[in-house]
């Protein structure tokens, strides 16, 4: 969505604004290719809900890093060299994936989600008009504290009633979460209070909860399973006891606080067989895999659901 060729120097462009004006100016030139992006998505899958998480990687990943291609870019943005070196270098973090990334870039700037916001709404509304039954469902990822979904929940909330109030038409849009460090899960009352709907992001909750990096672990990981410290690799088949007890303990919480919470998981042990039949146990409400795994997690929610009976 952000890399094609027509649109990387928008995003660019946005990334290296000298201030807000010309921040959104360079999102006012995205936000066509997004309406489309998410006309195309929501069309193919008329009559699902289709959940759709906003911006979540680090700023850093869209900019260019050799010295050629950041010289082309300062020329293309009328700025020096020099300007781009030293904004590229700025937005660089040790660890990125712990930084400055999901619902944290959408504090430090907000007009990002509320572009993307109006572009799944008016995509929503031009489908509906067309006879085509379009369900968006708007995730804020990597949410932590129950105060950074409640303001951007109001965010996306004022963006939605504003673009619907346009078109004169009322459909609901569910606005929700990806649960993926352990305080959300720790904190889950708290932060249902502002969530439609949880979505255990798997994957960086593993990381997050073990402390190790899905992308290092490969390097001692072999040596835990051979020695029995660990009995499968916790990045393919989900940690019951540590990961798993964190999500029944924000399964309860939430719903303590609202009853019909919807909740699920999103990672690749959604298409994992032990993983989804303990999903199912602790009443998740659905898996989310990668599309090669969605035949396995079928059959194997199956199994989980007729186990249960």
């Amino acid at each position: 969505m952000f890399f094609g060729k027509e649109r990387i120097h928008s995003v660019r462009k946005m990334i290296l604004a000298g201030d807000t004006l010309e921040r959104q100016i360079a999102l006012d030139e995205l936000l066509p290719y997004q309406r489309e992006d998410f006309k195309g998505i929501l069309s193919a899958m008329s009559g699902f809900p289709v959940t759709i998480r906003l911006l979540d990687p680090p700023l850093h990943e869209f900019l260019p890093h050799h010295e050629d291609e950041m010289s082309e870019l300062a020329q293309s943005l009328n700025i020096s060299a020099s300007e781009v070196e030293r904004r590229v270098h700025s937005l660089s973090e040790v660890n990125p994936m712990l930084g400055h990334r999901g619902v944290r870039l959408a504090v430090t700037y907000p007009e990002i989600y509320s572009m993307q916001t109006r572009a799944i709404v008016e995509a929503t509304a031009e489908l509906i008009s067309k006879g085509i039954d379009a369900q968006p469902e708007i995730m804020i990822p990597l949410v932590g504290i129950g105060a950074e979904l409640e303001q951007l929940r109001a965010l996306v909330q004022r963006k939605i009633d504003e673009v619907l109030s346009e078109y004169k038409i009322s459909p609901d849009i569910s606005v929700g979460t990806m649960m993926e460090v352990p305080r959300a899960c720790i904190a889950a009352s708290e932060i249902a209070r502002f969530a439609d709907f949880f979505s255990f992001g798997t994957n960086d909750l593993t990381q997050t909860t073990f402390g190790f990096s899905r992308d290092d672990a490969g390097k001692f990981l072999p040596d835990y399973i051979a020695q029995g410290i660990l009995s499968k690799d916790p990045f393919v088949e989900l940690d019951q006891e540590g990961v798993g007890g964190l999500i029944r303990h924000a399964v309860e919480l939430g719903r303590t606080e609202k009853p019909n919470l919807k909740m699920g998981i999103c990672g690749e042990h959604g298409g994992d067989p032990s993983s989804i039949a303990f999903c199912h146990g602790i009443g998740l409400d659905y898996v989310s895999a990668s599309p090669y795994r969605v035949p396995i997690a079928r059959l194997a929610a199956a199994q989980a659901a007729l186990g249960s009976n």
